[in-house]
Order: structure tokens, then sequence, then C-alpha cells
């Protein structure tokens, strides 16, 4: 990012979502509702495509994952198997005089700025007396800490009785648990496979903060990879990725304080930091799919979570992580599951739910040795972050969105609107071209006005109809990052635009 762009905050990010159509706080009329936001008619493009093109890379170009798309609410006994029933927690205090309420580590990290996570609450209510944290909004003093449930709560049926309550569910991953022989019988999948989801998901955050990041209802684009656990380390996509390097955090160097360093994946796996090649290989795929999507490798890194902060079901568990101006976050976590899931359902079910594996002649339950886990709104916040420039020279903001994830393709511009054999022609071309992209139509002020509008939103390509092309049958083609100009025949635009987009031309 340039200097002038590091300054721009959660808050002006925000507000540009909302005046450019990209975001709207939900049910605003009645004041909104904390943690919950619409996407507008550019915010819902600009997703869709982010979502596509996860899909394509993981599902579509690939011959060992499938997907799926399972229900919201699922029996309850699932998250009773899945631990989240009895582990899915935050830490809440509570303001004694103005009765807010807070996520306790949150509170600690904002006043200290150190990493608290996986601190009972009796560690963190000892960090709060010493520091002398008080409560935010009023001064007051705050409640001693207690664990608070994050799902939320519904009933299935007319009767709201104990024996009818179900929950939103808090992650997508459990349908594919619960799934997972079924697909492989209709898929004639055999290990190593993955399923792969998108799809909503909800928890009932204490403090939701910082706009799309933590967020009550978001998306999630997240695969669970099976093998057999006897090929750990038996990854045949390593080579791929061996010498691919990415700044990294080990739970060792975050002991002694230091920074990220730069590392191959090589490195990580010898050094038996990465515990198996084939987790080393998502977490360098999924590096990879984030910087094709625009995202600066200087400003992505892998964190190791530390022992105690790791999730009930992991063995070993990397974030990666963006470079927001609010500091390092996870956008997105992968995790070794190992047969933690499965092994519970079977457990809670009664349902056998082991696999043959041909390899090896043997029924095995499937071991999960990665989940890659992407929070499709923090991606869409951090793309936004990487593409927003305000251009100084041009005196407005430029969104500089690679051309296959902008909302808009092309914006067609008669020269001026009142001037009939314009009008005619560059409706000829925008009829032309919206049965293969997103485009626009755009008569409404000066020729200017109307190029900074689409660079505010990211359209990647202006085509301008004027006099000449009445002449000449053609058109002059603007590109949206350098202004350069270039005349092309009309016959050979929808062509042009698509050599352009698919290889990342503007």
């Amino acid at each position: 990012m340039k200097e002038m762009e590091k300054k721009l905050t959660i808050n002006e990010i925000a507000t540009f979502c909302k005046k450019k159509g990209f975001i709207f706080p939900s049910s605003e009329i009645y004041g909104g509702l904390s943690g919950f936001f619409d996407y507008g008619p550019l915010g819902v493009e600009l997703k869709n495509n982010l979502k596509q093109l996860w899909w394509k890379a993981h599902v579509h170009e690939r011959e060992d994952i499938v997907g799926m798309d399972g229900s919201i609410i699922l029996n309850p006994r699932v998250w009773v198997a899945s631990g989240h029933a009895e582990h899915f927690e935050d830490v809440l205090v509570e303001c004694k005089k103005c009765h807010q309420r807070f996520r306790a580590d949150q509170l600690i990290e904002e006043k200290t700025g150190e990493n608290v996570d996986g601190k009972s609450p009796e560690e963190l209510h000892e960090l709060i007396v010493a520091k002398g944290i008080k409560c935010p909004n009023c001064g007051g003093e705050l409640s001693e800490p207690k664990s608070f449930n994050l799902m939320f709560k519904t009933y299935v049926g007319p009767k709201q009785t104990k024996e009818n309550v179900a929950y939103l569910r808090p992650e997508t991953a459990q349908s594919i648990f619960t799934e997972v022989k079924n697909i492989m019988e209709v898929s004639r999948k055999k290990l190593p496979f993955g399923i792969a989801q998108i799809g909503k998901s909800f928890r009932n955050e204490i403090s939701p903060r910082n706009f799309l990041f933590r967020s009550r209802e978001f998306e999630q684009a997240e695969i669970e990879y099976f093998i057999n656990e006897k090929d750990l380390n038996n990854c045949p996509y390593f080579n791929e990725v061996e010498n691919y390097k990415m700044l990294a955090l080990t739970e060792d160097m975050q002991k002694r304080g230091n920074k990220e360093k730069e590392m191959s994946v090589k490195e990580l796996v010898n050094k038996g930091v990465i515990k198996s090649k084939w987790q080393a290989y998502w977490i360098s795929f999924e590096h990879k799919f984030l910087v094709r999507v625009g995202l600066k490798p200087e400003h992505l890194r892998i964190r190791q979570h530390l022992s105690i902060e790791r999730a009930h079901y992991s063995l070993d568990t990397w974030d990666i992580e963006y470079k927001f101006p609010f500091g390092w976050k996870e956008i997105e976590g992968v995790s070794n599951r190992t047969t933690f899931d499965i092994k519970n359902h079977m457990k809670e079910s009664k349902k056998d739910l082991r696999v043959f594996d041909e390899k090896y002649k043997e029924k095995t339950i499937p071991y999960v040795v990665s989940e890659p886990s992407l929070g499709i709104d923090r991606l869409f916040l951090a793309v936004l972050f990487e593409a927003y420039e305000n251009n100084e020279k041009r005196g407005n903001i430029v969104l500089k969105l690679k051309p296959f994830l902008s909302p808009i393709k092309a914006a067609v511009l008669p020269l001026v609107s009142n001037k009939e054999e314009l009008m005619k022609k560059a409706r000829e071309v925008y009829n032309s071209l919206k049965k293969d992209f997103n485009v626009v139509f755009d008569k409404s002020g000066s020729i200017g006005r109307r190029y900074a509008r689409e660079d505010e939103i990211g359209t990647p390509f202006c085509i301008t109809i004027d006099f000449d092309s009445l002449k000449n049958n053609d058109a002059t083609i603007r590109f949206r990052d350098s202004t350069e100009q270039e005349r092309v025949a009309i016959k050979e635009i929808r062509d042009k635009i698509t050599s352009l987009i698919r290889n990342d031309k503007c």
C-alpha cells in the first residue's frame, strides 16, 4: 500500500461501501442490528465473483474435490457430538454501572496489546484487575468474566419447548462430516479426497466490530480434506509448493517475541513446524489463491496457533492473516481436525461412518488432514482495502480490483447524450456485450465525470462511442489503472474485453 492508503480506516471503508452501494447496515431504517449487513448491487456482484472464483479453483479445476450445500439447521445432537454445545464459548464481562457487555479478551488486548487467546475466565479476571481495565463506555467497574455460548438458539416446530430446541449452525463443517459417507458413495471418490461447501454461518458475537470483519452472520468457503491416517506425509502434490515462500510466524517465534519472516514450505516442513506435508500443501495452496485475487504477499502471513488457543478439535492450526489497518487479523484458518469429528458422530449417532480404502484394503475413519476455512466477508473486506486508492492526481478514488473480480466489467459511454446517432450506436455496442458481461450504459454527465464514476467502483474498461465511431465503426477503450486509451473495431470489442479479463490486464 502507498503511504496515503495506509491511513484508510475501517470507518472510512464502511462509509465508502455504503455510498457506492457495496454494503448497507441491515434494516437501517429501524436503527439497524449490530453485526448484520446487506450486500448492495455492487457488493453482491463482487461477493459472487469471489465465491465463483473460489469454487472454480477448489472444485472445478480439481479431480479430488466435490461440492455440497448443507442445511443451516441440523439435528441438535450434531452440536453435542462436535463439542460446540460444550466448548463453543467466549468470555464476557458486564459493566456494573451501564450494563454494557464486552468480550473480556478484546478489552485486554485493546488495553495492553497482549494476545490472551486460550486463557481461562479466571486468568482474564486477574489481568483485568492487574491492568485496572474499566468499562470503555462509562468507566464503570467490570464484573467477573463468565463463559457465553455463541450459538443462536431457535425452535423447530410449533412448540417452543426444550425438546424442540435447535441452533443456527456456527460453522459449515459439520454437515460435511455427517454426509461424508454418502458423498463418497455417490461420487465414487476414494481417499484422499475433499468436500467443499460455501454457505452462511451464525455466531452470537458478544461485541461485533470492525465492520464486516466480525459480524454475527457471515459466509464461509470451506473444505474438509480426508485421507487415511497412514498417509499423513504422503502428499502427491507437495513438490508443486515446496519452494513456495510465505511470511511465517511459528508458535516458537511468538513465544520468543520474534516477528514473522519469509520461509519456504520445504523449510517449514523439514523443521517440523508444520506437522505434515498435506497441511503444508493446503496452507500454501490457499495463500496462492489469496494472492491470485489481489492480496499482496507482503500483506499476508501464516501464523501458527499457540497450544493454549487451538480449538478443541485441532491437532495443529495455522491462520492466514491479512495486514488490516487495525492489525494482522485472520481471514482464513487451516486446521488439522484428525478423526475427532467423525469419531464423535459415530459415537453419538451409533452409525458406522468408516469408509473402505482400496489402497490398504481396509475400513478406516476418514482423517481430516486439513480444513481450509475462508471467511468470504473478511476476504471481501481485504480485497477492498487492497484495491482502494485515493488518487490525488485524478482527484478521485480508483478501486483497482482485478478485472475478473470487478462487479461491472465495462461501461459503454456515448460521448454526448443529445446526438441520436451516437446514442443508437452506443446502445448497439451495449446490447452486444451484455450477453457476455455485466456492463452498464451511462449517458449522464461529462465524459470525465463518467470515467471517474466508473473508476470509483472498480470498472476496468470504459468504451466510448464518439463521432469517429459513426464513420469507422470503432470505439475507444479506456483502461482504468493507466487511463490509456486504445482504438478498437466494434466487432472486436467482445473478444478484446474477454482477452483482457483472462490475462488480468486493466
